[in-house]
């Protein structure tokens, strides 16, 4: 048995076609996955992605999905089950980025964060859950973040809808253990994608200040972690779990 193969498999990764969630994609696909790729108003860029896939002779499709609107996340449901199939590993990577003090942030900007990051969790959770538990297998990932656990200035709306999905990945790994379902979550440091190149120069400097290894992260190195929590034998043991890989910016 190989370890970390996905061979057979059949994933749906949301936020897939940039960042992380991309990394995730074609690292999944290279160890014999299946893979849907959720986007939201990125077409073009994911069917170039797609099509790359197909050309190294991966297995991938794509559709759209608001992962904050109910209506988009029954669309990618049904769509998931017309062109792939049950899906067995769900991996949540969509996200918004944007900082603002709290003393000048809009009650619209704290409900978007809340709205995509954690809303949104619950959203595509609760679409491929019961699913997963009705065959007795599933590998449910969530991306939360290492700033779950701190928190940071300009980021209180950030920090507390991904401290929320720590609390969700928790509750609902004891309603997905006993049924083969692991629900377990990602909470990366800093790393180099759209959402950290929104911030500000300022705040980004000063997070890169305070890593002890000196650096940002890239997405080649968390895609590992989601492999390990999303591999049949590996990910197995992992149950309401939050892997934290992040520079050493929190020690857990």
């Amino acid at each position: 048995m190989e370890t970390f193969s996905l061979a057979g498999r059949t994933a749906f990764v949301t936020g897939g076609s940039s960042g992380i969630g991309r990394a995730i994609v074609d690292l999944f696909t290279a160890k014999g996955a299946r893979v849907g790729i959720g986007h939201y108003q990125r077409q073009d860029e994911t069917a170039a992605f797609v099509a790359d896939l197909s050309a190294r002779g991966r297995s991938a499709a794509a559709t759209e999905c608001d992962v904050s609107c109910e209506t988009s996340v029954a669309r990618a449901k049904a769509w998931c089950d017309d062109q792939l199939g049950p899906v067995d590993i769900l991996v949540n990577c969509a996200g918004i980025g944007g900082d603002r003090m709290f003393t000048e942030m809009s009650v619209a900007e704290w409900d978007r964060m809340i709205a995509v990051h954690l809303r949104g969790s619950f959203l595509i959770t609760h679409a491929f859950f019961s699913g997963m538990v009705e065959r007795k297998y599933g590998r449910i990932i969530l991306t939360s973040s290492q700033l779950a656990y701190k928190g940071a200035p300009g980021l209180a709306h950030y920090c507390a809808a991904k401290a929320g999905i720590v609390g969700f990945v928790r509750a609902l790994s004891y309603e997905g253990a006993r049924h083969n379902v692991t629900v377990n979550g990602l909470a990366p440091g800093p790393v180099e994608t759209e959402v950290l190149a929104s911030l500000s120069e300022e705040w980004r400097a000063m997070k890169m200040a305070q890593l002890p290894v000196g650096r940002f992260g890239s997405v080649e190195e968390i895609a590992p972690a989601a492999l390990l929590l999303a591999s049949e034998f590996g990910g197995r043991n992992f149950c309401g779990q939050n892997l934290s890989p992040n520079g050493g910016d929190v020690m857990l």
